[in-house]
């Protein structure tokens, strides 16, 4: 009887789920390495703490799809924060890497908390989500004229593959847009550029424990904007896609879960592992099979995604050897979808116009004041504005 309870999850494989969890995966392994390598090059990392980010978030993201779907039989994809990322190439400069790892652990100790407490939707009705959305669109905006700069630089590169992600944008088609513009942007490059070296794979990294280093300051402008990107852009957009596809997602183990494999993930140096939106809406979505083995979708991701983490050794090197516009064009791509979407929530209310004009402008200029970065000050002034001048 046990074994065929252990065999019961490959019974579940079919070609749909597979196919939908190989398109979860790829949007985890395409365009956010660029991301975390523009952060960790910002931070002046040392290519063994670079490896490290890799392989704490993809090994931890990994686990993290493949046991709880198992554990839940739901398709709750796993995977590591984007925004997130997107959020510490604007911070990693400002803090020492200790600092940066101390950050990581509270926010996920914030995160923790919030599901072991039950707050996290009064938590984020308290910030308005027009507001965290007006915050990652200003910080965002920069990345978005840096792709249009090396679109203009690689003109083949980047106008193929735009032509490419219109291309499947329209309609609904089976592959996501992004990965398909990112799979031909990449056999554009190898047809049409030069390179000058090759990547040179390093000794495989032995994962050690980082010392952090706690500061109010590190808690106020890394942790927590950190753990209120994941809560929002992850958490909240993973779970609702289970609820709009008829699932009862555990909403405070989730959350809690994701705060412990973020804390887990922060003592090797990478920022989180929790539940991917977007990825848990690939899985969970029709398109996946049956509602009943939709969620070896997410194992498969997490089997894909736990593999890419393991020889990040291998590959790191590799796409640092990439020419800068390149990397550009992808965390362009990576960070599109995002963008839009972060402006339409943004200004979708009129009552809360300038509380979100405001938290824009402020994140945009990325201003520090009094040793506190921009995303805090966006989400302060932004959502004082919001609840007690707008309203």
């Amino acid at each position: 009887m046990e074994t065929m309870q252990s065999m019961l999850p490959l019974r579940d494989l079919n070609h749909r789920n597979i196919a939908a969890g190989i398109v979860a995966a790829l949007l985890a392994i395409t365009g956010p390495p660029a991301l975390v390598l523009e952060a960790a090059a910002r931070g002046n990392f040392t290519t063994y703490q670079t490896i490290l980010w890799f392989l704490a978030v993809y090994v931890g993201g990994g686990i993290f799809s493949i046991v709880m779907p198992l554990r839940y039989r739901m398709p709750i994809a796993g995977g590591h924060s984007i925004t997130g990322v997107a959020f510490l190439a604007t911070v990693t400069s400002q803090f020492t890497y200790p600092e940066l790892i101390g950050a990581y652990l509270l926010s996920g100790l914030i995160m923790l908390a919030v599901g072991t407490s039950g707050i996290f939707a009064r938590l984020l009705d308290y910030v308005p989500k027009e507001i965290i959305s007006a915050m990652l669109a200003g910080m965002i905006t920069k990345y978005m004229t840096n792709y249009i700069v090396s679109t203009s630089q690689l003109l083949v590169v980047g106008g193929g593959s735009l032509l490419v992600f219109l291309f499947f944008s329209k309609g609904n088609r089976r592959i996501p847009p992004m990965v398909a513009a990112i799979a031909t942007g990449v056999v554009l490059l190898l047809l049409t550029y030069t390179f000058n070296g090759k990547g040179v794979p390093g000794a495989f990294v032995f994962p050690q424990v980082q010392v952090p280093e706690f500061s109010l300051i590190g808690f106020l402008s890394v942790a927590v904007p950190l753990a209120l990107l994941v809560l929002s852009n992850d958490c909240a957009v993973g779970l609702g896609a289970l609820e709009q596809n008829d699932y009862q997602p555990p909403v405070n183990r989730v959350v809690g879960v994701s705060g412990i494999f973020s804390i887990a993930t922060g003592f090797f140096g990478g920022q989180s592992a929790n539940i991917g939106g977007m990825m848990t809406a690939i899985c969970a979505g029709e398109e996946a099979g049956p509602r009943d083995k939709r969620y070896m979708g997410a194992v498969v991701s997490g089997s894909i995604i736990l593999v890419f983490g393991l020889f990040a050794w291998k590959l790191v090197p590799w796409i640092q050897a990439l020419p800068a516009a390149f990397i550009a064009i992808l965390i362009g791509f990576a960070l599109l979808g995002v963008f839009v979407n972060s402006l339409q929530i943004s200004f979708s209310r009129p009552a809360m116009k300038f509380g979100a004009a405001f938290a824009f402008m402020i994140a945009l200029a990325n201003i520090t004041v009094l040793n506190i970065s921009a995303p805090v000050w966006s989400l302060l002034a932004g959502t004082l504005i919001a609840r007690y001048v707008e309203q």
